[in-house]
């Protein structure tokens, strides 16, 4: 069973990569991590997200990352 992480649609954001769920861009994520903000800042101030989205997003992000070095 694959568990949907991100989603894209026109009629969200422009398409713009959402958490599931929510209308927050996986881009708030990336840039409150580039700032040096921890994931518990960013669950403050985006409350629809959950600790588990974001780690599960990070998991695949760092295994698609490992993947690549493999191929």
């Amino acid at each position: 069973m694959t568990i949907s992480i991100v989603s894209s649609s026109p009629d969200v954001l422009g398409g713009v990569p959402v958490f599931v769920g929510t209308r927050v861009p996986i881009q708030s994520l990336i840039d409150h991590l580039e700032a040096g903000q921890s994931i518990d800042d960013f669950l403050a101030g985006f409350p629809t997200v959950s600790k588990k989205q974001v780690i599960d997003f990070l998991e695949t992000a760092r295994d698609k990352i490992i993947a690549m070095d493999r191929d």
